[in-house]
């Protein structure tokens, strides 16, 4: 109490002190609502603003991390009402035509399966939910905290409403009560339940694949790491039969922020054989794996076999299912910093 009292009083290290067991939570929390970390980071420091300008206006009601919690959902639902922060739709041509990348330039990608609608999706460092994952969910949590972090989930999360998506993380993720949430989103019950309800129907429609899988091997586990090792033997050899042969057959190769996404192996096949692996070209994957989402991931690189040129083609983010792959999504190059990887 004393702590609150000074920085009520104006005290900045008693307000950073106060809210520093708080932040990381806080920072994923944005992250879910807004399926960007850059974005994340920009409503975590707006959050922060806020409460500490209106600290005077906590009275003590809920706890200190309830309040948080309300600040930092209303600054993620102002985001969201801001068109700035998302970019334009590419085109499947865009994926052939790169003056900045010329490892992507003059390609011919297959016909994709759709065009996706998460273009801003960016992956999240696994350094930054140290401790997160031990923060205890409250009793109405329907999520494990691997689940509710992993691409799938945040993807799925983008294509809801935003006060759907809020009244869902909010309820569901972290498990604060019907009443609660009706605080924290400054509505009723009943509109908290019937947003929850769309939200739950929507949710279980995109992810009915994901519910069919199998689970994924425990990181860091041997088979996750033999896994690993064949992909990346496949990509050094350059052999495509060989990186199919790691897929399920329903695998989904996708890479926000282009639109294109290829579902099964014979597309995501045909795609590599297109692109990263084309002929002329070697791909690799020479770092150890560092992990996004909870996922292994790596930096993808190509050398032009004529100039001996390297290129960097971006962050390669796995998605495992039993001894297969699943998914394989490629973020752009400038993800890479935030991974402690090379931009070659």
């Amino acid at each position: 109490m004393e702590l609150l009292d000074r920085a009520r009083d104006g005290d900045g290290e008693a307000f950073r002190e106060l809210v520093a067991p708080y932040q990381r939570e806080l920072q994923v929390h944005c992250y879910r609502m807004l399926g960007s970390a850059q974005d994340a980071e920009d409503a975590l420091q707006d959050t922060l603003l806020s409460a500490w300008q209106g600290l005077g206006g906590f009275e003590g009601r809920a706890s200190l991390r309830t309040w948080l919690y309300r600040v930092a959902t209303s600054r993620c639902l102002d985001a969201l009402r801001s068109a700035r922060r998302r970019p334009r739709a590419a085109t499947a041509a865009d994926a052939g035509r790169s003056e900045d990348d010329p490892a992507m330039a003059d390609l011919t990608p297959p016909e994709p399966t759709r065009l996706g609608e998460v273009l801003w999706l960016e992956p999240y460092p696994d350094d930054l939910l140290t401790g997160v994952a031990d923060t205890a969910p409250g009793p109405e949590a329907r999520y494990e905290s691997a689940e509710s972090i992993s691409l799938a989930f945040i993807t799925a999360l983008q294509l809801l409403p935003p006060r759907q998506r809020a009244a869902l993380i909010l309820r569901d993720v972290l498990g604060f009560r019907a009443s609660e949430t009706a605080h924290l989103l400054s509505t009723t019950e009943e509109s908290v339940t019937s947003a929850l309800k769309r939200a739950r129907a929507a949710l279980d429609r995109h992810q009915q694949p994901a519910q069919r899988s199998d689970p994924p091997p425990p990181p860091h586990s041997a088979p996750e790491r033999a896994l690993v090792r064949r992909l990346t033997a496949a990509f050094e050899t350059g052999d495509v039969a060989d990186v199919v042969a790691l897929l399920t057959d329903d695998a989904w190769f996708t890479m926000p922020p282009l639109p294109l996404e290829y579902q099964g192996r014979e597309l995501a096949g045909r795609f590599l054989a297109a692109t990263a692996l084309r002929p002329g070209w070697t791909a690799s994957l020479p770092e150890a794996p560092v992990r996004a989402n909870g996922q292994p991931a790596f930096g993808l690189y190509a050398a032009n076999e004529q100039t001996g040129q390297s290129h960097t083609v971006g962050l390669l983010v796995l998605t495992l299912s039993g001894d297969r792959i699943s998914a394989m999504t490629r973020f752009d190059a400038s993800i890479l910093p935030r991974f402690g990887l090379p931009d070659r």
